[in-house]
């Protein structure tokens, strides 16, 4: 299983590029999110407003909107013309790529987010990479540690891969999709376009172009030509 199973890295995030490539497990790119960062030169100060509290390196591209209350804590790099809205909470290790939503009430810790990824209203990407595209509903929650806070183990049709991660909340392919009040449980895998339905539970791996239903079961998407 490979991350290029799930997404491509866009150009909008070319310089981090020798840090996830494509052939590795998706898992592993979680712990290359903050030696990527710790690359970079020291951010260009910008004026903000009183109400945005920022600690340690944020790296905001110029045409970043930002709202008038919100928490940034870095290292974190935020790419062109994403919105923050208010209250979002990034709390360290975030890479987030161009016209991205991080949405009012939402939390981000050490994870990926690539171009055109929207997380617009109450929800938790932690331990996480989201492709290109993706989106959650609101209050979908990614949930990146087991109850008995044991190693999350990943699991396929055709395997179960032990990660060694204590902490992993999901790998979501490009153009995937979680419905409202949605919980991916630790090491969910969703396929490109595979789809969770709203109020659900999720575990496990979704394969692409599938939707999970709120009864279990799987049903195709009908391909459009």
């Amino acid at each position: 299983m490979k991350a290029s199973d799930f997404f491509a890295l866009p150009s909008s995030l070319a310089q981090f590029a020798t840090h996830f490539p494509a052939d590795a497990a998706p898992w592993e790119w979680l712990g290359r999110i903050g030696p990527a960062l710790a690359g970079l030169a020291p951010p260009a100060l910008r004026p903000l407003a009183p109400g945005i509290h920022v600690e340690g390196h944020v790296w905001l591209h110029p045409t970043v909107k930002l709202p008038a209350h919100a928490t940034l804590i870095g290292p974190a790099w935020i790419g062109a013309h994403t919105e923050i809205r208010p209250g979002a909470f990034v709390r360290g290790n975030v890479i987030v790529g161009e016209g991205c939503v991080l949405g009012n009430a939402c939390e981000f810790k050490n994870c990926l987010l690539m171009d055109q990824v929207q997380v617009p209203h109450f929800s938790y990407v932690g331990d996480s990479v989201l492709g290109n595209g993706a989106h959650l509903g609101a209050g979908a929650i990614c949930s990146n540690l087991r109850l008995d806070q044991k190693p999350v183990v990943v699991h396929t049709a055709a395997a179960a891969h032990d990660t060694g991660l204590r902490k992993l909340g999901a790998i979501i392919g490009e153009g995937a999709e979680v419905g409202c009040n949605s919980v991916l449980n630790p090491g969910a895998l969703l396929g490109r376009r595979a789809l969770v339905g709203p109020a659900m539970a999720f575990g496990g791996y979704l394969p692409p172009a599938t939707i999970a239903h709120s009864r279990g079961q799987l049903k195709l998407i009908p391909r459009r030509d």
